[in-house]
């Protein structure tokens, strides 16, 4: 590996197992998620379960990762990990992953935030975006809108209320009987549909730049109840085209009012719904130089969290040792 200092990530927070070796100046060497693959028959992620299966693979994947870099342990400059917020036991085992690893190869270790990760995927060459930008995460846990002014944070200017935009889509999908995660299913069969067959809420009515989904899931479960099972059943597609249209539409407003707000010409979006295609188009009609990140950058992944690192402070000793895992976001998201 030509590179020297790499950065190896860890990333743990949900239901993925994800390493990736990541040069100092943002080059993605290697980037590995391992999908769990056994909680769709559960309807949602389990967390012991989760923590379980992410003891098995972590190693697996770090390896893997160093592999496919065409790399050893003797590259790596820095190690990275995933602090939170997340699942707390599959938290721990990517934390306790990294520390044997820092601490075996004398390495100072970075605890990084996985919401700065997904802004900082924005970061990632070959064409890195830089800051100023305003910035639109959604994923199944976060969903919110910030202003980007430097590399290492960010100030967040609205947050969901309630649901997360990825939640919203996963039981939207639950209730029209797609299986987990809803995303991808809920795409595909919106693709067969009229988003114009119902009429679907997208708090317009709510102030500024937050969010909220509650409102949203209660209308598409009433009209379920409404058409009753068979004719719900026969609109499936419809239901889910006008569903998915409202989310679309919901977090497209938030950000026209933000790029207002600001000033900002420049818009970056991330998480696992920007891998959405319809809000990818829709974004790109905004008029504003869009960035989004290839789709394996927008999902949880650990490349994300080795260029958050990069602007992290690394940590040797006791306190590398005493870096823990937090549930919720430390910016209270």
């Amino acid at each position: 590996m030509s590179a020297a200092g790499a950065i190896l990530a860890l990333e743990t927070s949900c239901d993925d197992t994800c390493a990736a070796v990541v040069t100092p100046e943002g080059e993605i060497r290697s980037n590995v998620v391992s999908s769990q693959g056994v909680h769709d028959r559960y309807g949602g992620v389990v967390p012991e379960v989760a923590a379980r299966h992410h003891l098995e693979l972590a190693t697996p994947v770090v390896e893997d990762a160093l592999a496919r870099a065409g790399a050893t342990v003797d590259d790596v400059g820095l190690v990275a990990v995933t602090q939170g917020p997340g699942l707390v036991g599959a938290l721990l085992v990517g934390l306790a992953t990294a520390k044997g690893l820092a601490a075996a190869r004398g390495l100072p270790l970075a605890g990084v935030d996985h919401l700065q990760g997904h802004v900082a995927a924005n970061y990632l060459g070959p064409e890195p975006f830089e800051p100023p930008f305003l910035c639109l995460v959604a994923s199944g846990g976060h969903t919110f809108l910030a202003r980007v002014t430097r590399h290492d944070g960010f100030d967040v200017l609205g947050r969901t209320l309630d649901d997360a935009a990825g939640e919203a889509i996963d039981k939207g999908a639950r209730l029209m009987g797609l299986p987990f995660p809803g995303g991808p299913a809920l795409e595909r069969l919106a693709a067969e549909g009229d988003a114009g067959a119902f009429a679907f809420p997208t708090a317009s009515r709510v102030p500024g730049l937050d969010f909220s989904f509650a409102g949203l899931k209660t209308a598409l479960l009433y009209t379920v109840r409404e058409l009753g099972e068979g004719a719900a059943a026969e609109r499936r597609a419809d239901l889910a085209a006008s569903y998915q249209h409202a989310v679309v539409e919901a977090l497209a407003l938030r950000v026209e009012r933000g790029l207002e707000a600001t000033g900002l010409r420049r818009l970056a979006i991330g998480g696992g719904v920007a891998a959405n295609g319809p809000l990818r188009e829709r974004m790109a009609g905004l008029g504003v130089e869009l960035r989004v990140p290839p789709r394996e950058l927008c999902t949880d992944n650990a490349a994300m969290i080795a260029s958050a690192a990069r602007w992290a402070t690394p940590l040797r000793g006791e306190a590398a040792f005493s870096l823990d895992a937090y549930a919720t976001g430390q910016r209270g998201l």
